[in-house]
């Protein structure tokens, strides 16, 4: 094998991970990490949680690959993977997904602390099993009951730090899980036609445009209200309601001109800002964890 096809097998591989996805699952982890130290963790510490998240993200991503090649055959955005196209055997992807899997439990287990490993593999159990191989397949609530999957990354990063489970972090839970159905929802809206070909049953397939964009701003609505409540709760403090209140106000007002305007264009832009909006909203809470 020379230098070339090495490369291509490598990436092939570390595109079963779907990177992208994994830089946002690390962001809420450190994010949690900084709030339940009050300041930076222990560097070690640190390195092996992020670790361990990843090899953890990876392999629920490559187990996803794997068990939705039929699906992604299918839909423009992702027939060109490495499983779908066959360019790695499904068997492959799931041996590759099993020892990801493996040594993130491990090294949790072993370096970090056995909770904090038993709430990730709790996690990409439920994306996995009730997930991908359920829910995606079978309702349009996919999304909704799914999303606890991916906002099981923060109680990971509090727990390697306090080895329990704090209020904060299940602040930032509640609002990754509020957060998943706009963000899924308005992609679903800029990709109905994939999903319509592959018969996933997404909202915008199943109830159609219009009631998607009801359900958006809807979710909107509870998201932006839990998010603020956070604060006389007693949760967090005014050093995160004052951005809190301004991201959510700029939510609102995307997820509000899409109720009536041209869908393509503003679920691309809801969708677009819904990242930023988490990643703000996680520099919010850190901010005023370390301040107070």
């Amino acid at each position: 094998m020379n230098a070339l096809a090495a490369r291509r097998i490598v990436a092939d591989y570390y595109g079963l991970t779907k990177p992208r996805i994994a830089v946002l699952l690390l962001i809420t982890t450190y994010a949690a990490m900084v709030m339940a130290a009050r300041g930076l963790p222990p560097l070690g510490l640190t390195l092996l949680t992020l670790a361990g998240g990843a090899l953890a993200a990876g392999s629920a991503a490559a187990f996803n690959c794997v068990f939705d090649r039929d699906l992604d055959r299918m839909m423009a955005r992702t027939m060109l993977r490495p499983i779908a196209t066959g360019r790695i055997s499904p068997a492959a992807g799931a041996a590759f997904a099993t020892l990801l899997g493996a040594v993130s439990f491990a090294l949790l287990y072993l370096y970090v602390n056995p909770l904090a490993a038993w709430l990730s593999l709790g996690g990409n159990l439920y994306y996995v099993v009730i997930y991908t191989l359920w829910l995606k397949r079978t309702t349009p609530l996919n999304i909704v009951i799914g999303g606890a999957a991916g906002a099981v990354p923060p109680l990971v990063g509090w727990t390697a730090v306090a080895h329990s489970v704090g209020a904060p972090a299940l602040g930032m839970f509640a609002l990754i899980f509020l957060w998943t159905p706009p963000h899924f929802w308005a992609l679903a809206l800029f990709s109905n036609a994939d999903y319509e070909r592959a018969k996933v049953p997404m909202l915008p397939v199943v109830h159609g445009v219009r009631r998607t964009k009801i359900e958006i701003f809807a979710y909107t609505v509870v998201l932006v209200s839990v998010s603020l409540a956070l604060t006389p709760l007693g949760v967090m403090g005014w050093w995160y309601f004052v951005p809190a209140a301004l991201l959510g106000a700029v939510f609102l007002w995307d997820a509000w001109k899409m109720l009536d305007g041209p869908t393509q264009p503003l679920a691309r832009a809801l969708f677009k800002y819904s990242l930023l909006y988490l990643a703000l909203m996680c520099v919010a809470m850190v901010l005023d964890r370390v301040i107070r």
